[in-house]
């Protein structure tokens, strides 16, 4: 409940702060043109964007004779979540990671590694089955998508402020204030974009664990993930696109990133809150 009320004051906090830089850009007219660039952004997105997410890792769907058990699986989960089935996909890589996309639990699509497969246990996977579902029944892709063009929208606006600034455009305030504006605005949209990505893999760990009645499994997946990520990070794709994932595919070795600044919280405290999960 801590991470929803979490989810729901961050969003709100990322349109308030596009809201007053399209009002410093162009009064009330800007307030209105940053309001409707965002909706624009975000119907785009939400009908097109996991097309592309798949077609960017090569993700070919996988029928049910190919792979009786992981469609097998994925029902069990869907039938306990009460989602109707979401179709299923390959992607061709040897790094272990799954992802969840899709506008709506009708058009969801669940996409898994080849490395994933190999590397856990039935019970392990079926953990990680469960959280993806669980990003499906707590419409995440849609929540994320919003924040990202949101922010993509300040960093648009901040860009006009800095041009202003550098114009001396004094009917808009000091050029100092909108040239340190058009700076920090983006800086606090990508920290409060990221804010949200973490406390929604809090929940997808939660629902998931609950929806199949062992965190435990769980938390094991998450640990040989994070370990053979390290040693094997994803070699293609965007890394705009991490939050995806169940774990940050691009963070290999020599890459360290400040909690603040990551997409996913720390394996080590999503594995001690699934630990002390009573099911």
């Amino acid at each position: 409940m801590i991470n929803q009320i979490k989810t729901v004051l961050l969003l709100g906090t990322l349109s308030g702060l596009l809201l007053v830089i399209g009002y410093f850009v162009g009064g009330m007219n800007g307030l209105g043109i940053m309001f409707g660039i965002s909706i624009l952004f975000n119907l785009f997105t939400y009908l097109y964007s996991h097309k592309i997410v798949l077609m960017m890792y090569r993700a070919k769907e996988i029928s049910k004779k190919d792979n009786p058990w992981l469609h097998e699986a994925i029902e069990s989960i869907c039938k306990e979540a009460k989602l109707p089935k979401p179709k299923i996909y390959i992607v061709p890589t040897e790094t272990p990671n799954a992802f969840a996309t899709g506008p709506s639990p009708k058009k969801a699509a669940v996409a898994v590694t080849n490395g994933i497969l190999k590397l856990l246990s039935k019970n392990e996977l079926k953990g990680v089955l469960a959280h993806e579902i669980a990003h499906v029944k707590n419409r995440d892709t849609l929540i994320t998508t919003i924040a990202a063009m949101i922010g993509s929208a300040i960093s648009f606006a901040a860009f006009m402020l800095r041009m202003m600034a550098v114009g001396q455009d004094r009917d808009r305030g000091s050029p100092i204030a909108l040239l340190l504006l058009g700076i920090l605005a983006p800086i606090a949209a990508m920290i409060i974009q990221l804010a949200i990505s973490r406390a929604r893999e809090y929940i997808a760990d939660e629902s998931g664990a609950r929806f199949i009645k062992d965190p435990l499994s769980l938390a094991n997946a998450l640990i040989k993930i994070e370990s053979s990520v390290y040693r094997n990070p994803l070699k293609f794709g965007s890394p705009a696109t991490s939050s995806l994932f169940i774990i940050n595919p691009f963070k290999g070795s020599g890459m360290s990133f400040l909690n603040l600044f990551s997409t996913h919280p720390p394996v080590k405290f999503r594995v001690e809150r699934l630990r002390r999960i009573k099911v």
